[in-house]
This record gives C-alpha cells, sequence and structure tokens, in this order.
C-alpha cells in the first residue's frame, strides 16, 4: 500500500566524494574521499518545487524536476511505495567537482536515495539526531541507477568498497547489489590532481573496447586482487597493484595530458591512476608521504592547470539527521 509523505519534515544530508577502479578494479572497486556535498530537503503542502544550489558546478545544474537528486528521490519513493509531497525545496552545497571523475552524480543519487527514504519514514527524532535508513536498500538503487555500483557503494558506505551487481536487470529490489568492506589501513592517504577540464563519463566509456585479450583480463585480475592486498596489509605494494591493463589506455586519446601526468608519477615510483572516468590523477600513498607526492618536474601547476588536494580518505559514508 502507497503512503504519503507528510509535509513539513526537513532533512540534512551529507554525503562523500568517490573514486572508483583504483587502477584495476573497474567498475567494482571504490574509496570514499573526503569532499563532501551536502543538502538539506525540504517537505511542504505549498505545491511546488524550490532548488538553491551553491559551490561546485552552481552555474551549469537544473534547477527543476531534472535536478539528480530531485529525480533521485522520485525514482525511491516509487520504488518504496510513497506517495511525494506536494512542495519540496532542496538546498544544495556542491563540494564534489563536476566531471573530473570523483563521483558527482553517484554522490547526487546517494543524497536522493538517502533523503527519500528518510523523509518518508515516521520522523520522530529530535533537530540534530542522526535518521536511520536502509543502507542496503540505498546501496542497491544508487548502483542500479549509476549504472555501475563501484562510486555509489563508497559514497554509501565510506571507506573501501568491492560491489558487484546482481546477474538480473538490477531494478528489482529482490536483486541487491552486494558489497564487502575490507578493513582499510588507517595510514592510507590520497593526494589528487585536478585539472580545469572536465570530461564527461559517458563520453570516457563510450571509447572502451568490447572485448579485451585474455592476457590483460588475467593480468588485471591479479593486480585487482594485490590492490585489495596493498590496501588492507602492506602499503609496500600500492604501485604494482594500481597498474591497469583494461582502461585506462583504451582512453589515453581522450585525456592525454592526464595520461602524461600519470606516466610521469608512475616513473617516480608513485601509485598514481585516472580517478573513475577521469580526468583526475589520483595517488595512494601514506600518510607520512602523503606531502612529498607532488606534480613532477616539467609539469608546474600554473602551465598544465592541475590543483593539488589532499582529500584524504572518507571513513563514514552518507549521514542523514533531522532538522
Amino acid at each position: 500500500m502507497r503512503h504519503d509523505v507528510a509535509a513539513g519534515r526537513s532533512v540534512h544530508v551529507r554525503v562523500p566524494a568517490s573514486t572508483a577502479n583504483l587502477g584495476p578494479g573497474f567498475d567494482s572497486i571504490g574509496l570514499a574521499l573526503g569532499l563532501w556535498d551536502e543538502y538539506v530537503v525540504t517537505t511542504s503542502e505549498i505545491p511546488g518545487l524550490q532548488i538553491e544550489v551553491t559551490g561546485e558546478g552552481c552555474a551549469d545544474v537544473p534547477t527543476d524536476e531534472r535536478h539528480l537528486v530531485v529525480a533521485t528521490m522520485r525514482h525511491t519513493w516509487s520504488a518504496i511505495g510513497a506517495r511525494p509531497p506536494a512542495g519540496l525545496r532542496v538546498e544544495a552545497v556542491n563540494g564534489v567537482p563536476h566531471g573530473r571523475g570523483l563521483g558527482s552524480s553517484a554522490t547526487a543519487i546517494v543524497a536522493g536515495v538517502v533523503a527519500a527514504q528518510a523523509l518518508s519514514s515516521v520522523l520522530d527524532t529530535a533537530a540534530g539526531e542522526p535518521v536511520v535508513v536502509a543502507r542496503d536498500v540505498t546501496n542497491h538503487l544508487a548502483s542500479a541507477l549509476e549504472g555501475h555500483p563501484d562510486n555509489a557503494s563508497a559514497s554509501v558506505y565510506g571507506g573501501l568498497t568491492l560491489s558487484w551487481m546482481p546477474d538480473g536487470t538490477g531494478l528489482d529490489l529482490g536483486e541487491c547489489t552486494v558489497t564487502a568492506r575490507p578493513r582499510l589501513l588507517r595510514e592510507i592517504d590520497v593526494v589528487g590532481f585536478v585539472p580545469e577540464a572536465q570530461l564527461a563519463t559517458r563520453t570516457a566509456r563510450a571509447v572502451l573496447p568490447a572485448t579485451v585479450p585474455l592476457r590483460s583480463a588475467a593480468s588485471g585480475a591479479g593486480r585487482a586482487a594485490l590492490l585489495v592486498h596493498a590496501l588492507t596489509a602492506d602499503p609496500s605494494h600500492l604501485h604494482a597493484a594500481t597498474r591497469d591493463w583494461l582502461h585506462q589506455e583504451p582512453r589515453r586519446a581522450s585525456y592525454p595530458a592526464t595520461m602524461a601526468l600519470v606516466d610521469a608519477l608512475r616513473s617516480k615510483g608513485r601509485a598514481a591512476f585516472v580517478s573513475g572516468a577521469g580526468p583526475t590523477v589520483l595517488v595512494l600513498t601514506t600518510t607520512s608521504q602523503a606531502r612529498d607526492v607532488v606534480l613532477p618536474d616539467g609539469l608546474s601547476s600554473a602551465r598544465a592547470g592541475w590543483r593539488r588536494i589532499t582529500p584524504g580518505v572518507a571513513h563514514a559514508g552518507a549521514t542523514v539527521t533531522a532538522r
């Protein structure tokens, strides 16, 4: 039976960015990053939609029903059998860069699923107190909408995630995305280089080959397994563990500056890789060595347009509190 989402409710949602693949873990391995999108979502009995956006991408995102958080909320309410409120207000503060391979779309989708669940539950929580939502439902719906689970799962749970989709369509709540959460070493750190240029995920995925050589697939599988070991037990293997054969080389022509930076960093022994679909470059390192991860000589930040960031790992995932 469908139930109404009550008017006069308000929640605060906070969701971390993410990086996917980490080299060989294509569409399966994700890591939450300490960059955050925040939303205040309020229901009303007065019909209409109001959206205010500040921060990253504020001039480019739609402020109508096409806004990804709003569209995701509508989808979630339909999936869980809830009738949307007459009025809705969304205040967004975006901290995750758009079109840079840092999971901005997954972050918005996770926020929408979390907000929709929280607003449709019995909100008897005091202001500032956490609201409990079903994280397995959040993980599955967000992964299905995103089309792959790596970014979404990391944003849902935080830390390191290993995820896979069900063998069916992935759109049925009975076929849930499954996520394992290995215990990440606390000394693992992340340094990033974010370019001025953007790259749409669909553009980056369009150049990927339909098939890969067996040798490449086998090499990638071995390094993906080594990556989990490096992140959970022995970071001395991070450089070898972030080597990729499946997706970075086919995309080289799509972001030559990105691959040039990856090559330069790796030649210095850094565990560099393309973050998600790019064009951001990330380096996995340790807290004691993070300060030494800098742009190589000949790639000054001013000339190459790279912005160095030190987001660190977000060990906690999406949160929602009552307002």
